[in-house]
């Protein structure tokens, strides 16, 4: 058995059973797949209701036995002890325990149980093999945070070891540390790079300003996995121009596992094995496939801790072209908590002002990152690292731009700073509102 697989098993964590099970799951036909998905469902609902104290009390106010008349469970419904929130038969020493990273402000701790958590592992290994690459033998070059204490440090970098993979240090993305980064897929034969979106593709944009191609230096790579921030169509194709390899999207949750996963057709398929993802309306209500919702998910297998209609806190769009077992994110636009409310009463997403500011600053590659921050109901600030100051003619275009997209009267100011702040785990929020 490999090691990161040996690993899971010592654990107890069955692998070679959820990749057997899941291997049953996928082979249930097309015509078929509806009526597997609505037996997990009821079973999953049923199992909560008579095993969990903390769901029967949630799904006491359910108005009648149809499934949308289910409570909408939150992230602030979890943020009570553990304990309160188990299984009859689950206890902390016999789960997998987690918690989650708090980026949508509210963390809080979760629990899986053994079946479950194999079946997510499952899962991952899966959707690698989509691209030829194996977990437990691929060499990955990993673009993640690691907490800076001597035993949470020493644990991850052990992981790191078990998992072959190979941690670079993005709290520094200095000129000097992509050098060192770079000099490091001279030496290494890695198959792959994962981790966060916005650190790669400062990576990329090294790569592009000393006009180097990734697989030209390290022959051996086939993929690029990003993850955790919004993946932006620009940043892609720079990112499949510098690495000269597949950029594949991912969107997963630490409390469920692989949500979407890019497929070899560019399609981002939806984990229809052991989820069940819902597009909402503010009334909790499932709209047409092709509109914008409330992503809401129900962990098929979790029996230690209820997901049932779990809002997980972003905003998407199934495809027209989903099917039961094979739906398809066309859209993910991001955090419902993303948003800025302007003197007007108008709403607009976060992103809005991505696009905004994205192809004014990029153009001469001076700005290698940049933030957008509401500080007032009128005033936004521009936070960019670059190599030089923005001249006034760019910040007025940039103002203009703000203008036109959102309203006018509004109040852009411009800092330029020699390093972005992160979060402690190295995600960086392309909009975070101060109000």
């Amino acid at each position: 058995m490999n090691l990161f697989n040996w690993t899971l098993k010592f654990k107890g964590f069955d692998i070679a059973f959820a990749k057997a099970e899941l291997a049953r799951i996928q082979s249930i036909p097309e015509d078929q797949y509806l009526a597997y998905v609505e037996e997990k469902k009821q079973a999953i609902v049923a199992y909560h209701k008579q095993h969990n104290s903390f769901y029967k009390q949630l799904a006491k106010q359910q108005q009648n036995d149809t499934w949308n008349s289910l409570p909408v469970l939150t992230k602030a419904h979890l943020q009570q002890p553990l304990q309160e929130r188990l299984s009859t038969r689950y206890t902390t020493k016999n789960v997998y325990v987690n918690k989650t990273s708090g980026s949508s402000g509210h963390p809080f701790i979760f629990a899986k149980d053994k079946v479950s958590h194999a079946l997510s592992w499952a899962s991952f290994q899966d959707r690698y093999t989509w691209f030829g690459l194996d977990v437990n033998t691929s060499k990955q070059a990993r673009f993640y945070g690691i907490p800076l204490d001597f035993i949470g440090y020493r644990k991850e970098r052990l992981k790191d070891w078990l998992g072959n993979r190979y941690r670079f240090p993005i709290f520094d993305l200095s000129d000097i540390q992509l050098k060192k980064i770079h000099q490091k897929f001279t030496t290494t034969a890695f198959e792959y790079l994962n981790g966060y979106t916005s650190s790669i593709v400062l990576f990329a944009k090294y790569l592009k300003q000393h006009k180097i191609i990734l697989k030209d230096i390290c022959p051996s790579l086939k993929a690029c996995i990003v993850t955790s921030e919004m993946l932006f169509e620009s940043d892609k194709v720079l990112m499949e121009t510098q690495f000269d390899i597949p950029i594949i999207n991912e969107y997963g949750a630490s409390e469920l596992g692989l949500i979407a996963f890019q497929n070899t057709s560019d399609e981002f398929q939806v984990d229809s094995e052991l989820l069940y993802v819902e597009i909402l309306d503010d009334q909790n209500m499932p709209v047409p496939h092709g509109e914008s919702g409330r992503i809401v998910i129900t962990s098929l297998y979790n029996k230690a801790h209820p997901f049932i209609r779990y809002d997980i806190g972003d905003v998407g769009t199934l495809s027209r072209k989903s099917t039961p077992k094979k739906p398809i994110l066309k859209k993910l636009t991001g955090r419902t908590n993303d948003i800025a409310r302007l003197p007007s009463g108008k709403v607009v997403p976060g992103l809005t002002f991505y696009y905004v500011t994205k192809s004014v600053i990029e153009e001469d590659g001076n700005v290698s990152e940049f933030v957008i921050e509401q500080i007032a109901l009128d005033t936004f600030k521009v936070i960019y690292t670059a190599q030089r100051t923005l001249t006034s003619e760019e910040e007025e275009t940039i103002k203009q731009a703000t203008y036109k997209y959102l309203e006018g009267g509004l109040r852009v100011l411009f800092e330029k700073v020699e390093k972005m702040d992160r979060s402690k785990r190295g995600k960086l929020k392309q909009f975070v509102s101060r109000l």
